[in-house]
């Protein structure tokens, strides 16, 4: 009997962002669902199955890191990617060290991040460098 494909989920408030990861993410045969908001998010239930979670750090409302926080504590399997337009110096090494398996600035390479998913998916360790 086959497993059902884990969910790839993402949260930020750009929409051209989510319509290009949309297309991206589904144009490679991946189960995926955006939001806007991290409360739209928690409100789904879509995290109970998702294989991987992609994050902005700055939205209206609820920030990425906070979702982070939220998600680490209650799905702790949930592996996470946070992205982000902005030069915040706190923002990559708080994300790192609440368990993200990467930090990717704004705009990066949509083949190197369906890499990075496909890896979180498949449970193997992202090839990325994380801060010591």
């Amino acid at each position: 009997m086959a497993t059902e494909q884990p969910l790839v989920v993402l949260v930020d408030d750009d929409s051209s962002i989510r319509q290009a990861l949309a297309r991206l993410f589904r144009t490679a045969g991946l189960k995926f669902i955006a939001f806007e908001s991290a409360e739209q998010l928690l409100e789904s239930g879509s995290l109970n199955s998702a294989g991987c979670l992609i994050a902005d750090v700055r939205m209206p409302r609820m920030q990425g890191l906070e979702l982070q926080q939220i998600c680490r504590e209650k799905w702790p399997a949930l592996r996470t990617i946070i992205i982000s337009a902005f030069n915040d110096e706190d923002a990559e090494p708080r994300a790192m060290k609440g368990g993200a398996v990467a930090f990717l600035h704004k705009p990066f390479d949509p083949m190197g991040l369906l890499n990075l998913v496909r890896g979180v998916l498949e449970k193997k360790e992202p090839k990325s460098k994380k801060p010591s």
